[in-house]
């Protein structure tokens, strides 16, 4: 069992990350931890939404979103034979623009075996989407 949270500020409105947040298929991008992300519907996500993503150096995943609070947060989990995995994505308003909160967490049977391999490509990966989503808002 592992996780791991990385949270960045960014001189934006929250609005505008949400906005870069919420478009899921266009994170491949913006962080080259994506290689492609495809929803099953159109518009705003929704709870129970299916989502396949392909990460490099990961098999192909479906995340089905759990959570949504429009303009703030979503939260979506996927599950692999004796693995669960769970995301969270935040936006936190501040005076400056907003702090951005991603975490990850594995669970499961095979979450402590699996997390010793995983946790450096784990915090590679949360790392590059914190990143890029900063830059993304800020520069737009």
């Amino acid at each position: 069992m592992g996780s791991y949270e990385r949270e960045i500020a960014v001189a934006a409105a929250p609005d505008r990350v949400w906005a870069a947040v919420e478009d899921v298929e266009s994170w491949p991008e913006w962080t080259p931890s994506m290689t492609s992300v495809r929803r099953e519907h159109e518009g705003a996500l929704r709870v129970g939404e299916r989502v396949r993503v392909r990460q490099p150096r990961l098999p192909a995943a479906v995340w089905t979103v759990t959570r949504v609070e429009p303009g703030r947060s979503f939260s979506w989990v996927s599950h692999a034979p004796g693995l669960h995995s769970a995301a969270d994505h935040e936006v936190r308003s501040d005076p400056d623009g907003c702090t951005l909160v991603l975490r990850f967490g594995q669970t499961g049977p095979l979450g402590r075996l699996a997390w010793p391999l995983m946790a450096r490509t784990v915090r590679r990966y949360v790392d590059l989407e914190a990143e890029g989503l900063k830059r993304r808002a800020e520069s737009a």
